[in-house]
């Protein structure tokens, strides 16, 4: 797809971090936008900042997790837009839990939002996209969907399934006119961390996890350029930031050695 302009793009999460960026970085060139997020008010800066750009913008309270909800989505922008492009399946949450301790009601939260929120959206966007001239999906894995850490047993099992899954359809729909993409971003300076659900024997794991990523993470804009990017030439994966080029790497290289230098990271982790 080399020409955004013109082109409708559906955005989840769109009210901070990675899907705020996204939006503005589609909105630059030429994309109408239709923002979702569960928190409808997180929405109201983003679309005050979209005015600088002459695109058409609407606002959709959606929680990703509901299916109902999800496959309602597409005939509201479509009443919004016509028709749609792009669908970027950003929305996501973290828990920060060991295993033994994480609750089944957690973990079913987690799943809902990171995983099934992205079947639901390539679902119920996937027919309207045929009727395009050409479409683009972008899913949300992670540097996470390369390898497990401690206490991050949900998160790691909805990004490598969104890598598994995103792979796959890529694989489907080859020669359709639908790219398919599969982003892993690296340690992004997001809130995400902060607004994990977490346990306080997790020893101070979020308020260092979110100091990490002021500190040193890769900003959310550069994800968004890279999510251009890869919708422009239907690139298949996409690494965002150093540290998820080298977890990638050194996972192909040596995994089982990997594994185990991470195993020995439990006791940094609470877990």
């Amino acid at each position: 797809m080399k020409n955004l302009q013109g082109k409708v793009a559906v955005v989840t999460g769109a009210g901070s971090g990675i899907g705020r960026a996204t939006a503005l970085q589609l909105a630059r060139s030429g994309c109408a936008l239709a923002l979702a997020d569960i928190n409808a008010e997180a929405l109201g800066p983003v679309v005050e900042t979209l005015k600088t750009y002459p695109v058409a913008v609407s606002t959709h309270a959606v929680n990703v997790a509901d299916k109902a909800q999800m496959a309602a989505f597409p005939d509201a922008v479509l009443a919004e837009h016509r028709t749609v492009h792009i669908v970027v399946n950003n929305a996501g949450v973290m828990v920060a839990d060991a295993f033994e301790t994480h609750t089944l009601e957690d973990f079913e939260w987690l799943i809902g939002i990171n995983f099934w929120g992205v079947v639901y959206g390539c679902k119920f966007f996937l027919p309207h996209l045929r009727r395009s001239d050409e479409g683009h999906i972008v899913n949300l894995s992670s540097m996470f969907g390369f390898y497990g850490l401690p206490t991050q047993t949900s998160y790691c099992a909805s990004k490598f399934a969104v890598r598994g899954f995103t792979e796959s359809l890529r694989a489907e729909l080859a020669g359709s006119g639908i790219g398919v993409t599969a982003i892993h971003p690296g340690t992004i300076r997001t809130n995400i961390m902060k607004a994990a659900r977490t346990r306080q024997t997790t020893g101070g794991l979020v308020e260092r996890g979110q100091d990490l990523m002021n500190r040193f993470g890769t900003a959310p804009e550069r994800v968004a350029a890279k999510i251009e990017h890869a919708i422009r030439h239907n690139r298949a994966r996409v690494r965002v930031g150093p540290d998820s080029y080298l977890t990638d790497y050194l996972v192909r290289l040596n995994p089982a050695l990997f594994n185990t230098l991470v195993g020995k990271l439990r006791g940094q982790f609470g877990a």
